[in-house]
């Protein structure tokens, strides 16, 4: 299982600069391209009735004014990575991955 830290210098170096924010809050002003990300779930296999693996499930939000950001790609090539939608709000898109790591 690895660490926040770990994912935190894996998604700077996809995105090739810090704007990289983890549950930010809402007073952080943000630089865009961003990701957004957040852990909003563990996910446990279980066997014999006890469980034997976890792994964090992160919710990744690419924000960029640009609709098609090349990082996406870039992370969908991570191991359980998945895109999930696109919205756009206050003029910016944001793309939603979920990432198990």
């Amino acid at each position: 299982m690895a660490t926040q830290l770990e994912l935190q210098a894996k998604l700077e170096g996809v995105l090739g600069s810090r704007n990289v924010y983890y549950q930010p809050p809402e007073s952080v002003k943000m630089a865009y391209p961003a990701i957004v990300y957040s852990r909003p779930n563990i996910g446990s296999r279980f066997a014999n009735d006890a469980a034997y693996s976890h792994l964090f499930r992160y919710e990744l939000i690419v924000i960029d004014r640009k609709p098609d950001h090349p990082v996406i790609m870039e992370l969908l090539k991570f191991r359980y990575c998945s895109y999930d939608r696109q919205y756009i709000s206050d003029n910016l898109y944001h793309d939603v991955l979920t990432l198990y790591f």
